[in-house]
């Protein structure tokens, strides 16, 4: 079997044979002109149709010319692009044999018949570039993470950039029976004065004029991302802040080292958390919560007892997070293996000095560019009180890197 010829191979076979045929319309119309040109008389009809045989083969070489120099542009390899209108004309058994015979006359008929599909080439029948797609109304929005932990602390406002606070760091109780006429004995307390400042938090936007006029729900977008975000980093800030430059002193940081009591028999994550607790009463402050990465609080669910028994809830149910009548707070903010345990409403609190807002306005050259820049800012302060009501922790089942 032969092997498949290429569309230019075809293109030069289809050139060769119409150079012949132009050489017999030549010669057919060379002959009545010389005919004309000795005197002999021709009819009119004879002498037209010479002329228009001559002018269209011409006119077709041309043609052909100009086919040939589209397909060395475009490459040999027909599994690369869908045939052309081209491609099948000179394929076309009827053409090639119209072209063969040497007409003077007459003319030759292609019919093409073409598969409709969704392909988006520019192959015969591809319609796919008018289809419109149909789009799901307004933007998916990727998921946001749930704050917790500023809900823990006590709210407060505050109307200067530092905050100052008496904090007693000692008391010698010297206080005893007193017999009749006796002096009476003297306490001594020791006031030590704190003070920290508030610290923004703040990020922006910069958007077109045209693209918040143009989709309606872009603003809306912007202004809750500018917030999350401020929500994010505060919460971060006020667990692990280290106070240098302009962050926070968080919670953590401050807190005190967790040393259990006494050790129980077979100690579990569960005793481990009850222990804290009992710390933070041994230091006069009944703690009021416990803060947990996720995974610390899925390890705590899922223990069992010896008979394979969840012992904290079931399955089927849906009881609120809790583990010794205390609320427990699930936060990616704290490290995994982590916890901290302590008395947040009494032993800290948050100062706000700008609330948590979004402002919008131009900045630099932003007027004369269809620009505008959207701010979200806040600025706050945290104080801790009594770090020693905050009992911080490792349980021991990540090993340290």
């Amino acid at each position: 079997m032969a092997d498949k010829k290429t569309p230019e191979e075809l293109a030069a076979e289809v050139k060769a044979g119409f150079e012949t045929a132009i050489d017999k319309v030549k010669e057919v119309a060379e002959e009545a002109l010389g005919k004309a040109a000795k005197g002999e008389k021709l009819t009119e009809t004879t002498k037209e149709t010479a002329d228009e045989a001559l002018l269209k083969m011409n006119e077709l070489k041309g043609q052909f010319e100009e086919f040939e120099q589209k397909m060395a542009r475009i490459g040999s390899n027909p599994a690369e692009r869908a045939k052309s209108i081209g491609e099948q004309f000179i394929d076309d058994e009827q053409v090639k044999s119209w072209i063969a015979d040497g007409p003077t006359k007459g003319k030759a008929d292609m019919k093409i018949k073409a598969t409709i599909t969704t392909a988006t080439t520019d192959a015969a029948g591809s319609v796919g570039g008018a289809i419109a797609p149909q789009r799901v109304p307004g933007i998916q929005e990727l998921p946001q993470r749930r704050m917790t932990v500023r809900d823990l602390l006590s709210p407060g406002d505050m109307s200067s950039p530092s905050l100052e606070y008496v904090q007693e760091t000692g008391f010698s109780n010297n206080a005893a029976p007193v017999a009749e006429g006796a002096a009476k004995p003297s306490s001594d307390i020791q006031l030590d004065l704190k003070s920290t400042s508030a610290k923004v938090i703040a990020h922006w936007f910069k958007a077109s004029k045209q693209s918040l006029d143009d989709v309606p729900q872009l603003r809306s977008l912007i202004d809750n991302r500018l917030l999350y975000g401020l929500a994010y980093k505060e919460e971060l800030q006020l667990l692990s802040g280290d106070g240098t430059g302009q962050n926070l002193l968080g919670l953590i940081p401050q807190a005190t080292g967790y040393a259990e009591p006494f050790t129980p028999d077979s100690g579990t994550n569960i005793d481990t958390l009850r222990l804290a607790m009992l710390q933070a009463v041994l230091a006069e402050y009944p703690a009021t919560g416990h803060v947990l990465n996720p995974i610390d609080w899925a390890r705590i669910e899922l223990t069992k007892d010896g008979q394979g028994k969840y012992i904290i809830g079931q399955p089927q149910g849906s009881i609120t997070p809790t583990l010794w009548n205390l609320p427990v707070v699930q936060t990616q903010a704290i490290s995994e293996d982590k916890f901290l345990t302590g008395a947040f409403k009494m032993a800290a609190q948050v100062f706000d000095l700008w609330q948590a807002r979004v402002e919008v306005g131009f900045e630099n050259d932003d007027f004369t560019k269809n620009l505008i820049t959207i701010l979200g800012e806040e600025r706050l302060a945290l104080a801790v009180y009594r770090p020693e009501a905050f009992i911080y922790g490792d349980f021991g089942n990540v090993a340290d890197a």
